[in-house]
């Protein structure tokens, strides 16, 4: 019997959206494997989100686990990134190169309303999660309108 192509899932959404709540969810339920750059920076250089070097240190993460998740989705195996891919054209980015690997691609959007996503980050820089970010509300302001929504076209799953 043949077995199924992988999927690449993306988490699409703002901090504080429940991105990686559902990217566990979805871990166990698909038997995925779950990539997020955010613990592996908190552990390799803290709480450095107002470090200058925060963006650059970031990218170089996401970068170096899009490898793995390469490689895994070559294996058979589906993957979950949970990055958060604000904009559209890094989100077709991703659904090419998950193309061009055999893998389908599911984009899993959590829209939340402004008022919503700054209640949440209260509660979140109140608990001081050890594997989130702190988030200045002035930042997430920022990020509010600098987010691209995924127009409906770009929501349904891609297959082969």
């Amino acid at each position: 019997m043949r077995r199924p192509p992988p999927t690449l899932h993306l988490m699409v959404g703002l901090p504080c959206s429940g991105k990686t709540t559902l990217a566990r969810q979805l871990e166990r339920d698909k038997n995925a494997l779950l990539l997020s750059p955010d613990p592996w920076q908190i552990g390799i250089f803290g709480q450095d989100a107002n470090d200058p070097l925060h963006d650059e240190r970031h990218t170089f993460i996401e970068t170096m686990l899009w490898q793995i998740a390469k490689r895994a989705l070559q294996l058979g195996t589906s993957v979950i990134l949970d990055y958060g891919f604000w904009a559209r054209e890094e989100r077709e980015f991703f659904r090419q190169q998950a193309r061009e690997l055999g893998a389908r691609s599911e984009i899993h959007y959590l829209d939340l309303p402004r008022e919503e996503l700054l209640r949440r980050l209260a509660l979140r820089n109140a608990s001081a999660p050890e594997e989130s970010f702190q988030i200045r509300p002035e930042s997430m302001e920022n990020w509010i309108d600098f987010f691209q929504k995924p127009d409906p076209d770009e929501l349904p799953p891609r297959e082969l």
